[in-house]
């Protein structure tokens, strides 16, 4: 019986994804502009402090890393919370307007993964930082040239940091439901629901299909992802 209750639900998931069913699209395409956003976003600013970190010597500097290694493994729940207070109307940032927003969530997210993007980009950096960088200053380069070439052998790894960060962010719920609040009204261009928020409304509801649906497709986005950040990298290398 449990097994037909979770068989009929992916057929019925199935069924859903395969008929192009316009709630999933729509919550879909939000997820990926969102999150999209959130990563660029935080690779304005979680670009020049990683490669500052990388190749650069500082007094701080691993007390610098240190934080930033630190809030990796934030809980999007305490985030958002923290957020929300500071965004409501009557908060010290509600003057922003971006509670309950697409852009309130792309901005939380983008908090979230500043520090996975700048730790990424700074080892990535300071694997081949010494080795290349010697290289280069054997072969006649300059410290620009050198800075270029440590740059270049570090590609890989820097694109792995947007990845990784581009996930997280589509992956999370806690700010994705305290700033945004899962707002769906057909038609609207308010709505702020995404794939991890209508997944956790559904299954409160026991609509186990759209709840299987919306996570298959989760996953797949994720696992393309990462698949072709892959094929990237392998032609990198």
């Amino acid at each position: 019986m449990a097994w037909e209750y979770i068989l009929d639900g992916i057929k019925q998931a199935v069924h859903l994804i395969v008929t192009a069913d316009p709630d999933i699209i729509e919550i879909t395409l939000r997820s990926i502009r969102v999150s999209g956003i959130a990563t660029l976003m935080a690779a304005l600013w979680s670009f020049p402090i990683g490669i500052m970190l990388g190749m650069h010597s500082f007094t701080g500097k691993n007390i610098l890393k240190g934080f930033f290694n630190s809030l990796l493994g934030i809980p999007t729940v305490v985030l958002g919370l923290i957020l929300y207070l500071m965004l409501v109307p009557f908060g010290p940032l509600g003057f922003l307007k971006l509670i309950y927003t697409e852009m309130g969530i792309s901005f939380g997210q983008s908090l979230l993964i500043t520090p996975i993007m700048i730790s990424f980009i700074a080892s990535s950096i300071e694997a081949v930082e010494g080795e290349i960088r010697e290289l280069a200053r054997t072969l006649g380069a300059g410290e620009i040239e050198a800075s270029i070439a440590v740059m270049s052998e570090s590609i890989s790894g820097v694109l792995l940091a947007v990845i990784a960060s581009f996930n997280r962010a589509i992956a999370e719920l806690g700010i994705a439901i305290m700033i945004g609040g899962n707002i769906f009204v057909k038609g609207s261009a308010l709505n702020t629901r995404v794939l991890t928020t209508a997944m956790q409304m559904y299954t409160a509801r026991g609509e186990i299909d759209m709840a299987i649906a919306l996570g298959i497709i989760l996953l797949s986005i994720v696992f393309a992802v990462s698949t072709i950040s892959n094929l990237i990298q392998s032609r990198l290398a």
